[in-house]
């Protein structure tokens, strides 16, 4: 059984933040949704769990009950205590307070030993970990989180995938939205916006094998190919597979299938 949205387009005004957007949510699955600041990933987050309705197109998802969702701004209340926030969504959702589940979440979040501090003075890793848990409490049939992990160090962003991870095995419908590409293979499935638009979908490999022509590596930009700064060293790419004098091959990454298709994007407009 899957969710998604289904040629769904948004528009604010004259802004539209969706174009015909195809996204599946499978159950069992972590759907990633990457893009850039802008790319429309807040958006489709909303209209997914039904705080946005679309301009056109379709949404298929369960019951407002069996839906979890963390927002962008991390959906903790700073002046309840970490136990008091699972109490609140427990009780907003029909379940009892310090339940088996509640225990449970706490032990697989590590805040056991945080059960009586406030949200507001945990740390932002723990906090994250937090609102995952929130999201998770329920059980629900599919849960939606909007930048789980912006801000967080690399060992915190790594044990919230864990737990993204737990929920999928539990049998939920997971979409996480991120910035950090290297986030996207940890994923089933990879869906990237651009503009509001499908830059391009699949697993992280089918994505990265789909790279048109050659990239290559270079200490200095040439001229007359499309490249683009990674660091000290400038990426060249070349759809014809043909690159400059004294440019090295190299192997790209989801990082840099999703530059080259972006680039290829905004020459086509």
């Amino acid at each position: 059984m899957s969710f998604g949205l289904s040629a769904v387009t948004v528009r604010f005004g004259e802004t539209t933040a969706l174009e015909a957007v195809d996204l599946t949510i499978e159950k069992g699955a972590i759907t990633a949704l990457i893009g850039a600041d802008g790319a429309g990933k807040t958006t489709a987050s909303r209209t997914l769990v039904g705080l946005t309705t679309p301009s056109s197109g379709s949404v298929s998802r369960p019951d407002w009950d069996s839906i979890g969702y963390q927002p962008e701004a991390a959906g903790t209340w700073m002046d309840l205590t970490v136990s008091e926030n699972l109490d609140f969504v427990a009780r907003a959702y029909g379940l009892p307070a310090r339940s088996e589940r509640h225990r449970h979440l706490l032990e697989i979040t590590g805040l056991t030993i945080a059960t009586d501090r406030l949200a507001g003075a945990l740390s932002g890793g723990m906090r994250q970990k937090l609102a995952v848990a929130m999201a998770m409490l329920p059980r629900p049939e599919m849960t939606v989180l909007d930048e789980p992990t912006t801000g967080l160090d690399p060992i915190s962003r790594a044990e919230v995938w864990r737990l993204l991870a737990r929920a999928a095995g539990e049998g939920t419908a997971v979409m996480a939205t991120t910035s950090y590409l290297e986030e996207a293979e940890r994923a089933s499935h990879v869906v990237v916006l651009d503009g509001g638009r499908v830059l391009t979908s699949g697993t992280a490999t089918s994505i990265r094998a789909s790279f048109p022509g050659v990239l290559g590596v270079s200490g200095s930009q040439p001229h007359g190919f499309s490249s683009w700064r990674r660091g000290k060293l400038w990426r060249v790419w070349s759809p014809e597979g043909i690159l400059p004098p004294g440019v090295g091959l190299v192997e790209p990454d989801l990082e840099d299938v999703v530059t080259a298709s972006a680039l290829a994007r905004r020459e086509r407009l």
